[in-house]
């Protein structure tokens, strides 16, 4: 459409000559005033091609404002991966920093130089500095969150500081767990714990009203996801605590699909227990999981799977029974990760500098594009629709998902595949608007290729 076909339709429609049902909906709505050119087409289908024209340029503007006005996207340099790919697969690994290069390094140069005196000079610390830095993303007092290799062991450290074997035994969570978690807590059961596990009714979200009713005066622990694995739902963290203190019981909140994209505060929500990694929206590599526990708790729980990192006088190498330490070590066990706990920092200096805030703003709204693009090709969203529900991945089910992963991700478009979920795309603050549209359209070249080869 040319300029001065523009400027004709403007003067048209808005300098109130030629007056028609068109012209008088476009006045009325506000045309030129995003987003109610929208509204304007559903009204008057009849408008003619270069009012359509001049709606899409319109429609692209401001997106290209959005883009030009996005502050987030300054970081995309420091992510390499990004160079050569459309990668929308935060959720499962977060892209490398450049960081990360410098800081292996690093370690290797002080492991070269300074040998064993790097235990005394960096590394013995370590573990204890790079859980406050992920504590202070939840908000989490200094010397509260420990380190350790995965959630799985996280989860085996708190079970350890309980006995399952008496009359509160009960231990209460959904099937939307992620299923390491289901797992560890299924195994405990020869050891007395009493599992019950809330079922999902639609395989989006949590029945969270059924869910409160089955934590009970037997309940012991709650260990919950924040953030479901599969869908993106939110789960009502505040309400399962509130219920389960009431009840006496604790809650073991993972974060691990929520820290980093969506806001976490530790001591507003009371939580006994928050564990996670910093693979995924942390972009901080695998081996490093973290666990916080409640100051109260920390100082007189005694967990039975422990080490010499958790005894008062490490050095002594003293026989016989451990004496316990202060938290974070307390909870710790044997020798430190030291390669992936230098690795992890990069990331959580940058999701640190950038804000959980602002990812969280960006998430939503990226997440509402990708749902957008999504309907109109007619494909089943396995995610909340509403924002306040929904963490940063839409789970889309389109005609033969499974496939159709595997060859975005040979045209280096980096999503995955669950089953019940289908394909999850994860925007996160380094992603730019054009590639949700990237992937949702090679999504649709593929299927199309396909349906051509079945004939």
């Amino acid at each position: 459409m040319k300029a001065k076909d523009v400027e004709r339709v403007r003067k048209f429609f808005v300098g109130g000559r030629g007056c028609s049902r068109a012209d008088q909906v476009v006045k009325k709505c506000g045309f030129f005033k995003p987003p109610n050119y929208l509204r304007t087409f559903e009204l008057c289908p009849d408008l003619t091609r270069p009012v359509r024209q001049l709606c899409d340029i319109q429609a692209h503007s401001e997106r290209y404002n959005i883009a030009m006005t996005d502050e987030l996207l300054r970081y995309r340099s420091e992510f390499p991966i990004l160079e050569r790919s459309t990668y929308l697969i935060s959720n499962s690994l977060g892209a490398m920093p450049r960081g990360v290069y410098d800081a292996i390094k690093g370690y290797a140069d002080t492991w070269a130089t300074r040998g064993v005196r790097a235990w005394e000079e960096r590394w013995w610390m370590l573990a204890a500095e790079v859980g406050d830095e992920i504590g202070a993303l939840m908000n989490a007092p200094k010397g509260s969150v420990s380190t350790h290799q995965n959630v799985t062991t996280c989860q085996a450290v708190v079970a350890s500081c309980f006995d399952l074997s008496g009359k509160r035994n009960k231990v209460v969570y959904t099937d939307m767990n992620f299923p390491s978690v289901m797992y560890f807590w299924e195994a405990q059961q020869p050891y007395g714990a009493r599992v019950h596990m809330v079922k999902t009714d639609d395989g989006i979200t949590v029945p969270t009203e059924r869910l409160l009713d089955a934590i009970d005066e037997h309940t012991l622990l709650v260990p919950i996801s924040h953030v479901i694995f599969r869908s993106a739902y939110i789960n009502d963290a505040r309400a399962i605590i509130e219920k389960a203190h009431k009840v006496g019981a604790y809650v073991v909140l993972d974060t691990f699909q929520s820290l980093g994209t969506v806001p976490v505060d530790v001591q507003a929500l009371d939580t006994d227990f928050a564990c996670g990694g910093v693979l995924k929206w942390l972009c901080g590599g695998p081996g490093v999981g973290y666990l916080y526990v409640r100051p109260e708790l920390g100082k007189k729980l005694e967990p039975k799977f422990t080490g010499w990192f958790a005894h008062q006088d490490s050095m002594a190498f003293e026989t016989g029974r451990i004496r316990y330490t202060d938290p974070p070590f307390r909870f710790m066990n044997g020798t430190s990760h030291i390669p992936s706990l230098e690795a992890a920092r990069p990331g959580l200096k940058i999701i640190t500098e950038v804000g959980v805030q602002r990812i969280r703003e960006k998430s939503k709204r990226q997440t509402a594009r990708l749902i957008e693009l999504v309907d109109k090709q007619g494909w089943r969203v396995n995610t909340p629709r509403d924002p306040e529900k929904r963490g940063g991945t839409v789970s889309i089910d389109m005609p033969d998902s499974q496939e159709v992963c595997r060859e975005l991700l040979r045209r280096e478009i980096m999503v995955d595949w669950r089953p019940k979920a289908g394909v999850r795309m994860s925007p996160h603050f380094y992603n730019t608007d054009q590639e949700l549209e990237t992937a949702i359209n090679a999504v649709e070249e593929i299927l199309r290729e396909r349906t051509v080869a079945a004939r």
